[in-house]
């Protein structure tokens, strides 16, 4: 850990065990929890930074509810510039009370002391949530740093139709992944079962969760980071294998070649998180009711097992002069049944507590002919694993981008690009004063 004060207090809660948890019904909250989150006397004023589609209405119907607390929503454009915003306000003094947090951007907020513990506020909303989400706002400790609000399980999607065409079945194993590459690909050489991107490592960091990796940990008071672990290197060395055989392609997502590619049918699956149904239907309109999903295919047959791709939470500033009232939304906002109907209705969200993905039941318009696309999507997310982020996740992104970009290129050893990735981490880590186990 960094040796400052700050870091000092993350340390003591940060080598606490793992809280257990579980997915289950909602309980109403018990008189003493209501106590300790009641806001305090008089009008309350909260500010929200996020960037959640439509938030000012969902907040709107929360501000009608309760005229004590008002909370004002501060749309924000995303990703790492929000966080370094936050970050910068927090050490200001001056940050919002809530701010939406990126799961993967969350150990960088306690790092930094900006966020609050909210564990006693969040007692009873616990059992709202699944062991593997849950643990992305516990980082491996006792404590709470956030509520979850959406989360990005992991799963296949295929073309129904060129599956047939080409007389493949939907591999159950990533070994039978290879080999229904191999075939379509030989039967047409401009046809690709799939793609590895250089572009995305949140995508690589999911299929590594899947695969049981562990990025970072705490040992005694100092963090251990293995990007480099033994899952991780199986991960990256089986896609390099394909990218190297020829039998997938190397092009990224999300660019206008990968667009064409999807809605001309040269790309058969996309290995993406419950959120894919919004950008195929934007990038491979002529392939609507086409698609399917399933389970990603596992390491060892009869395994069950998902990663992460994307996801984040509402986090309470720990600076925020009203944090009782502050959680007392956050927890309204991702475990109150109008608020989650809001979220899927006016923010697009995949809410991530059990109760918000009951209430999907209409399959998206793309797949309706996929009529139990939100029970497959549920039953899926129901076996994702994540792991704990370290507090320079960025600097580990970046080096996934440039490392892989290299290796795709050369169809060179991806697991050296692990490598590099691990040695990027661990320099930028001890740069910064981090205290790192052997």
């Amino acid at each position: 850990m960094r040796g400052n004060r700050s870091a000092v207090a993350a340390v003591a809660i940060l080598t606490t065990a793992l809280s257990a948890a579980c997915s289950g019904g909602a309980e109403k909250p018990s008189s003493e929890a209501a106590s300790r989150s009641a806001a305090p006397a008089g009008p309350v004023k909260l500010t929200y930074w996020t960037w959640v589609p439509n938030m000012d209405k969902i907040a709107a119907v929360w501000n009608q509810a309760h005229p004590d607390i008002q909370v004002t929503v501060s749309k924000q454009a995303g990703g790492d510039d929000a966080a370094a915003k936050f970050l910068t306000a927090a050490k200001a003094g001056n940050p919002p009370d809530l701010v939406q947090a990126e799961y993967q951007m969350l150990p960088s907020f306690v790092a930094a002391d900006a966020v609050a513990d909210l564990k006693a506020e969040t007692a009873q909303a616990k059992s709202e949530f699944g062991e593997g989400v849950w643990g992305l706002v516990t980082l491996g400790t006792d404590a709470v740093y956030a509520v979850p609000q959406d989360s990005g399980p992991m799963m296949l999607y295929y073309r129904q139709d060129l599956f047939e065409k080409y007389g493949i079945e939907v591999p159950k194993t990533w070994d039978e992944y290879a080999e229904a590459a191999r075939t379509v690909h030989k039967k047409d050489p401009k046809v690709f079962l799939g793609t590895f991107s250089s572009k995305d490592p949140g995508w690589f960091a999911g299929l590594s969760q899947q695969a049981g990796a562990q990025w970072w940990s705490i040992s005694g008071d100092a963090w251990k980071v293995a990007v480099n672990d033994e899952a991780t290197t199986k991960v990256a060395s089986y896609w390099g294998g394909l990218v190297k055989e020829g039998v997938i392609d190397g092009m990224p997502y999300f660019t206008p070649e990968w667009n064409k590619a999807l809605n001309d049918g040269k790309l058969l699956t996309w290995p993406s998180a419950v959120w894919g149904p919004g950008v195929l239907s934007s990038n491979a309109p002529k392939a609507k009711g086409k698609w399917a999903i399933a389970p990603l295919p596992q390491w060892n047959a009869g395994e069950n097992h998902s990663g992460f791709w994307g996801g984040s939470s509402t986090a309470v500033a720990a600076k925020s002069p009203n944090k009782a009232a502050a959680a007392q939304f956050a927890t309204w906002l991702n475990t109150d049944p109008q608020a989650l109907g809001l979220l899927i209705k006016e923010g697009a969200v995949y809410p991530a507590s059990a109760k918000g993905a009951a209430l999907m039941t209409e399959a998206p318009d793309y797949f309706s002919n996929q009529p139990d696309f939100w029970k497959q999507a549920a039953d899926i997310g129901a076996t994702a694993r994540g792991f704990t982020f370290g507090p320079n996740v960025n600097v580990t992104y970046n080096a996934y981008k440039d490392a892989f970009d290299k290796a795709v290129a050369a169809k060179s050893d991806f697991a050296a690009a692990v490598g590099t990735m691990q040695d990027t981490t661990v320099a930028d880590m001890q740069k910064s004063g981090f205290s790192l186990a052997q």
